[in-house]
């Protein structure tokens, strides 16, 4: 098992915590050739791999509301190689966002192999074959003021976290810290009492 690295927060994202981390150096970004900005979804970061699946810290212990995803994962887990691994985000029990009609439980950000995250459209032909739906996208083009003020305005901050933008081209799973930066609403943990230690309240599924 490993652990899933950290998103530096862009330094024009209002939502950093104390201990959290700032991108310093955007050149990767900036020079890339295309980058793609999706949805920062507010869930559990998890990883599926070939003997299972675990929270971002892998000695997260047992929580009910883990059930549908170590189902979901036991379906997707013997498709998988050794140095295999599928991230993305658990939506089953509410955050800070709550949202009505997500497509599934689980959606995909990150394919992982070897120590290498795969590129983004290589990643969604995985997804595809593994029956995974990826987190939404919001734009793909140029890391620019302009592309990222455009993606912002997409967004409804009242409902919506935020953003994560990548290069879309592969890079080493060591390269996290330049080639992917997010950017996350002011003030977004609204309640004093942490979800896994409440009452779990159910996020909904699209109708249908």
């Amino acid at each position: 098992m490993k652990k899933y690295g950290r998103t530096y927060h862009l330094p024009s994202s209002p939502g950093v915590m104390s201990d959290d981390k700032i991108l310093k150096d955007s050149a990767a970004l900036a020079s890339a050739a295309e980058v793609v900005f999706t949805e920062k979804m507010d869930g559990e970061n998890t990883t599926i791999l070939q003997n299972g699946c675990h929270a971002r810290s892998p000695d997260s212990g047992y929580h009910p509301s883990r059930d549908w995803m170590k189902a979901f994962a036991a379906g997707v887990s013997p498709c998988l190689a050794e140095d295999e691994r599928i991230v993305g985000e658990y939506l089953f029990a509410q955050h800070s966002v709550s949202y009505d009609s997500l497509p599934s439980y689980f959606l995909g950000f990150a394919w992982i192999v070897d120590g290498v995250t795969q590129s983004w459209d290589a990643t969604l032909g995985r997804f595809a074959e593994l029956g995974i739906t990826p987190v939404p996208v919001l734009h793909r083009g140029l890391f620019t003021p302009t592309s990222v003020e455009a993606v912002l305005n997409k967004l409804d901050l009242n409902k919506q976290e935020g953003f994560v933008v990548r290069t879309t081209v592969s890079f080493q799973e060591t390269d996290m810290a330049t080639h992917m930066a997010k950017y996350v609403r002011a003030d977004h943990v609204q309640s004093d009492t942490h979800w896994m230690h409440g009452e779990v309240i159910k996020n909904r599924l699209v109708k249908g």
